[in-house]
């Protein structure tokens, strides 16, 4: 098959590689950029079953029709108190930011308490909640603070998790990741190979499926699929660095064709014959574990897993039709200056070290065992994080939660609300809401809570009934008293802020609340939300609310944590299963996939104890970015196996050839080692990029954690702890296929194995 797929690529070798180029343009230029798609909010990734998405539902009269995207104008003029003018001003300001595309409410919350600032809810549209119509809102919402014409000394700024969102994208645009990845891959290939053209060879393919996989993702999303900020990131490194190491396998294996002495069209069907089943497998291994994730009740990991797919098959369909064509156009001078030489072919490096690691493979087993629990050891105290993200310093969000943060309570500033839904008006009886608010303030769970009827307030519950009785619902009131009205403009000011907390059908009231346990988002406030919920519930049923729920950061971070655990451990063993099925398909064994699938599970277990050591033990992260252990989980299972299905292939190839198992094992790692040692430095290496170019703690975590997996795998478990299980193995290893019959004793290296000194080796 493959072979007829090579002579196919050979003969229409320039309609390829046109039909590539003019393809990727097409559908750069006719279909949605990603980026146009991505949603920058976690929480919408949430089943609308889950509780805090309920508690969103009620939210709606106070936050519009999307809760998660909403953004808070505050205007100050510390350390003086604000004047009528600076009140115009803001009230202008209000009046233009309703008029901007996107915006579908704007609601004053009044003044603080000091008099020095004042602060409005901004909501945005569905259609405005992500991508670059974000951008636009903020944008937007922005460019009429200096179009109202402020007074000296009136400063305004837009806070709130969208803004914060928007400017966390702006102060990482100029950090190009793919720019930094192509140049990494690039400059480490003309090392690896040492000519010119073969590194373009290699890496033209790979850019060409992410220039055309990030559109026809973004297509996809017009049927439902949604785009997370981390589906964008790891789409550009993994068919960066995956598509590289496939064009890295069959070019390596053309030039090792060619020193055979095979021309060079013969050399491309030969080598496209035995490593296209490796590469497709390593493929369809990859896509098979990313579609598991559908498996997921989270939907940011239900809606990688095919976003990412579709990566993959681009990848694999360029890695078997464009880097083919390629090597038929150029031939030999693909490998210019170099000149791949005919004659036999050495050990090299890592087969010599694979005759020494299989004389004692008791010995590395048991290094791997300590390895791998030293490094495990690192998941004691395990705990996640990172679950809503912080205004980048210096940004204006930051400015903004600054103010807020100086002047309104610090449960308005805060991340949580929690709702109540009554049957009647609660104008009809204050009581109510007085209970509710007197039994949530009194829980010790919370540190701080703000309502309409907080103490030293504004108004008390007696002048609130009778401004309701003069004026009717706060939520329906212009920026300023009526003319006549007998009404102070202090009082109509308060009043107007009540609509913060009381619904315009007076149904549903909602409280500011700051958990005890810790900062908002933090692990502590996190944990704490069982018990908020409790404390909730207890009030609305004192109260006589028929609905409640609680709403805001550490609601949704607690769920959003529980839907990831939950699906960790549904996809787990499903991707162990397939993994193990898949090998067992390739190598027609059903011996080897039990050790393969187990050292990659425990090289798992190993990087997430590195994680933890560097970046909770010894660094200052109060833990693991949430996606980390799910993801690691998926690229080490996946991306790991890429490697053991070529190591493995070439072993089972050269069984075949040699009497003795330990000579075909030998062979088979000094061929392969080279190969596997650079790719596992390329893929490694593009997750280096992404944890210093991506610009942030997210991208940190999962760069570098999913970096240091590949490199565990490259040069540990791939040639020296798997070949060390497999000497121990034996022919078995092929059981029950016929390899598993030995052909001759099982006797200790040829010696026409050995290396000549005068004879260059083939990384």
């Amino acid at each position: 098959m493959f072979a007829s797929i090579a002579r196919f690529d050979i003969r229409f070798r320039w309609v390829i590689v046109a039909v590539w180029i003019v393809g990727t343009v097409i559908a750069g230029r006719t279909l949605p950029s990603l980026a146009s798609v991505t949603q920058s909010s976690n929480a919408q990734f949430l089943s609308a079953s889950e509780p805090s998405a309920k508690a969103g539902v009620l939210a709606a009269p106070f936050e519009g029709s999307n809760p998660s995207s909403t953004a808070v104008i505050v205007a100050t003029t510390a350390p003086r108190r604000m004047t009528a003018a600076d009140d115009a001003a803001f009230d202008r300001v209000l009046a233009a930011a309703r008029r901007v595309p996107g915006v579908s409410l704007v609601r004053d919350e009044g003044p603080s308490r000091d008099g020095q600032a004042r602060e409005a809810l901004a909501a945005t549209s569905a259609a405005a909640a992500g991508g670059t119509a974000a951008t636009d809102v903020v944008d937007g919402i922005r460019r009429t603070f200096t179009r109202a014409g402020s007074p000296a000394g009136l400063q305004f700024h837009l806070a709130g998790q969208l803004a914060s969102n928007v400017d966390f994208s702006s102060s990482t645009k100029g950090k190009n990741i793919a720019a930094f990845s192509v140049i990494f891959i690039i400059v480490l290939l003309l090392l690896v190979y040492r000519a010119a053209l073969a590194p373009l060879i290699t890496v033209i393919p790979a850019g060409l499926a992410v220039a055309l996989a990030g559109p026809l993702i973004a297509e996809a999303s017009k049927a439902g699929l949604q785009v997370s900020l981390v589906t964008q990131e790891l789409l550009i490194v993994l068919i960066l660095g995956a598509g590289t190491d496939y064009g890295l396998f069959l070019v390596f294996r053309v030039r090792e064709e060619l020193g055979r002495g095979a021309p060079p069209r013969q050399a491309i069907e030969a080598a496209l014959a035995r490593v296209g089943e490796s590469v497709s497998y390593s493929a369809i291994t990859v896509v098979a574990a990313l579609l598991t994730l559908l498996l997921a009740s989270f939907g940011i990991y239900r809606d990688l897993g095919p976003a990412l797919a579709i990566g993959v098959v681009v990848m694999l369909a360029a890695s078997l039709t464009l880097t083919p064509a390629l090597l038929a156009i150029t031939g030999r001078a693909a490998f210019w200056p170099s000149h791949p030489a005919a004659g036999p072919q050495g050990l090299g490096l890592w087969g010599r070290l694979a005759e020494r690691v299989i004389r004692r493979p008791a010995a590395m087993i048991i290094l791997g065992v300590l390895v791998f629990g030293g490094l495990s050891a690192g998941i004691i105290g395990y705990a996640t994080s990172g679950l809503a993200s912080a205004p980048p310093t210096g940004s204006d969000s930051a400015q903004g939660a600054a103010v807020l943060a100086a002047h309104f309570p610090k449960a308005s500033a805060g991340s949580d609300e929690m709702l109540l839904r009554f049957r009647t008006p609660v104008w009809d009886d204050l009581g109510a809401m007085a209970t509710a608010q007197r039994m949530l303030a009194a829980d010790p769970v919370f540190r701080q809570v703000a309502g309409p009827l907080t103490p030293q307030g504004p108004l008390t519950g007696t002048q609130l009934a009778a401004l309701h009785a003069a004026l009717g619902s706060p939520a329906a009131l212009p920026p300023a008293p009526p003319p006549g009205s007998r009404v102070s403009p202090q009082a109509y000011a308060a009043y107007r802020a009540m609509a913060q907390f009381i619904s315009p059908d007076g149904r549903t009231i909602q409280f500011y609340a700051a958990l005890r346990a810790g900062p908002a988002a933090s692990p502590a406030a996190v944990s704490a939300v069982p018990q908020a919920r409790a404390a909730l519930t207890t009030a609305a049923r004192a109260a006589g609310a028929t609905v409640w729920g609680m709403a805001g950061q550490d609601a949704s971070s607690y769920d959003i944590q529980e839907a990831g655990s939950s699906s960790l451990a549904r996809v787990v063993p499903v991707v162990l299963v397939l993994i193990f099925v898949l090998l067992g398909l390739l190598l027609r064994s059903l011996v080897a996939p039990w050790y393969l699938v187990v050292t990659v599970g425990l090289s798992y277990l190993a990087t997430l104890g590195f994680s933890m050591l560097v970046f909770v033990h010894l660094g200052s992260q109060p833990g693991l970015n949430f996606v980390l252990p799910f993801l690691l989980f998926v690229f080490a299972m996946a991306l790991g196996e890429d490697y053991n299905i070529l190591v493995m292939s070439r072993i089972r190839e050269e069984t075949g050839k040699h009497p003795r198992f330990r000579d075909a094992l030998t062979h088979a790692i000094g061929v392969t080692g080279g190969t596997i040692t650079s790719a596992g430095i390329i893929l490694g290496g593009t997750f280096v990029v992404l944890g210093i170019a991506g610009g942030n703690a997210q991208a940190q975590e999962l760069g570098f954690s999913i970096a240091f997996g590949v490199l565990l795998d490259t040069f540990f478990v791939r040639t020296l702890l798997v070949p060390s299980i497999a000497v121990l193995a034996g022919r078995w290893n092929w059981w029950p296929g016929r390899l598993s019959r030995p052909a001759a004793p099982d006797l200790p290296p040829s010696p026409d194995l050995a290396l000549p000194p005068q004879q260059p080796t083939t990384p």
